[in-house]
């Protein structure tokens, strides 16, 4: 049966080649994006994950298009990378305000409809930052490595219903983002990945189907690293 899925930030890069993947799965998908549209193929709902009154709409929107959200995908998330010195108080906030706050967001809107259900699947898009830190990204690394506790409370939380919380922990991935980094900066990164790569978005995508396919129904409160070996032994 076609599942509708919901992917924040799903007009580009990794949460775009989540939506890809689910569509070629058979699988009703609804993407969320802040500036640039999804391509038409998908439902597109513009919304401001910092906004809860956003979020609902959103969430309302699709749920009147294809019904109510059986696999949310939280991917929308922002940087704001400088040394702690020079890290104003606003960037902190706003970093932990999209990447953390706004999964709480999501999911918390989602959750009702999936226990109504007794069935759902919630991943949480981290980073291998959030595991290892990284210097100039203290507020980053705090809001991935946030997702984790949480992931693991609502597993504890929400798994009598059978629905799982699942965490996806991302190396370096080529995207229009890490493109903007400069040739120097991108041979410092793939230089540190035991494979000596980036991943593709589309690597990321294959481990976020597997999750919220059959096969991952047994995992839950997991994070998943697609690192190159980068974060291991963490």
């Amino acid at each position: 049966m076609s599942r509708v899925v919901l992917i924040t930030g799903g007009s580009r890069g990794i949460g775009l080649a989540c939506a890809q993947r689910f569509a070629a799965l058979g699988d009703k998908v609804a993407v969320t994006y802040n500036s640039s549209p999804p391509p038409p193929e998908f439902f597109g709902v513009k919304c401001d994950v910092t906004n809860a009154d956003d979020v609902d709409a959103a969430f309302t929107a699709v749920e009147e298009h294809f019904g109510p959200v059986e696999i949310l995908v939280s991917n929308a998330g922002i940087t704001k990378d400088t040394l702690l010195l020079r890290m104003s108080e606003a960037d902190f906030s706003a970093v932990i305000d999209a990447n953390l706050t706004a999964a709480f967001r999501v999911v918390k809107r989602a959750t009702p409809k999936m226990l109504k259900a007794r069935s759902g699947r919630i991943i949480l898009m981290s980073s291998v930052v959030g595991l290892l830190g990284s210097a100039g990204q203290a507020n980053y690394a705090a809001s991935k490595a946030g997702l984790v506790g949480f992931a693991r409370s609502l597993a504890r939380e929400l798994g009598s219903r059978s629905i799982t919380v699942n965490v996806i922990a991302p190396g370096p991935v080529a995207t229009d983002m890490t493109a903007a980094l400069g040739e120097d900066r991108l041979k410092e990164l793939t230089n540190a990945v035991p494979l000596n790569r980036m991943a593709s978005p589309e690597e990321i995508a294959g481990v976020v189907a597997f999750l919220a396919g059959p096969d991952g129904g047994y995992i839950t409160g997991a994070v998943i690293p697609v690192d190159g070996g980068l974060g291991m032994g963490h």
